[in-house]
């Protein structure tokens, strides 16, 4: 069965990557090159860059559109709104970090994380109009523990991977509970900002914003961004930080400049 792949950020890439290893890959179905970084320069979406190394060609339209014919479209990740005449023209199933119907939206892991949930996991559904609710044809669970999203990102890709094996030819589908439902809210400039006095707080939004946003608070006069920490007895002690126009450093390092 040949299966095309529509994914963006690296939690798409991780995916089709592993797909790759064991079905064919027709293409990938990605977002155009953007500019990053301070230098603003112009970049393939991480997903992309997978296909490159792997040798599967990459479509980068401005608005979705297949190249060609699939008999299944794994979406994982892509960040465009899927339009029903491409819903129709293959069986599309979406790979959604959750359990849904719990977090439906753009930042389910990161939610998860922030609300203390103590587990989160990997839905494969059907890709619907109406945002994450199509029915499920797998879903598992796991603990978050003290996991930072990266981590939980690189689990459920790995997750999903063996999920999509074992439903990708024949899936079987299972309508969502709505009384469940929660959505995931895109993060926003002021869920950055740490409350240092609510350590718990603190510690698992620097937890849900690393290794990719970054969770900012103000120390010794200094603004820093503080990608690591722990609880040590309910108090929060910074691990890895970065100083504003500075690189990462220990959080020792960081105090003995101060001093």
């Amino acid at each position: 069965m040949r299966i095309g792949v529509a994914a963006t950020a690296p939690i798409g890439a991780d995916v089709l990557e592993r797909l790759a290893g064991t079905h064919e890959i027709a293409f990938l179905l990605t977002r155009p090159d953007a500019r990053r970084g301070r230098g603003r320069k112009l970049a393939p979406p991480p997903a992309k860059q997978v296909a490159a190394q792997l040798g599967i060609p990459a479509h980068q339209p401005e608005k979705p559109e297949l190249p060609e014919h699939v008999e299944r479209m794994i979406v994982c990740a892509y960040g465009l709104y899927i339009p029903p005449r491409l819903l129709e023209e293959s069986l599309w199933l979406n790979v959604h970090p959750s359990l849904l119907p719990r977090w439906r939206g753009a930042a389910p892991v990161e939610r998860a994380i922030l609300a203390g949930d103590d587990e989160t996991g990997v839905t494969i559904h059907r890709t619907v109009a109406e945002l994450d609710a199509g029915p499920i044809a797998a879903r598992e669970s796991f603990e978050l523990d003290a996991l930072d999203a990266g981590q939980v990102f690189s689990r459920a890709a790995e997750v999903a991977a063996r999920l999509l094996d074992a439903v990708v030819e024949d899936p079987a589908f299972v309508p969502q509970d709505e009384a469940g439902v929660t959505y995931a809210d895109k993060i926003t400039p002021s869920d950055r900002e740490l409350d240092l006095n609510d350590p718990l707080d603190a510690w698992r939004r620097v937890r849900a914003l690393s290794p990719h946003i970054g969770a900012w608070t103000t120390m010794h006069g200094r603004r820093i961004t503080v990608w690591k920490a722990h609880l040590a007895d309910g108090v929060f002690v910074p691990d890895v930080v970065q100083p504003e126009g500075r690189s990462t450093m220990s959080y020792d390092e960081f105090l003995r400049g101060v001093r």
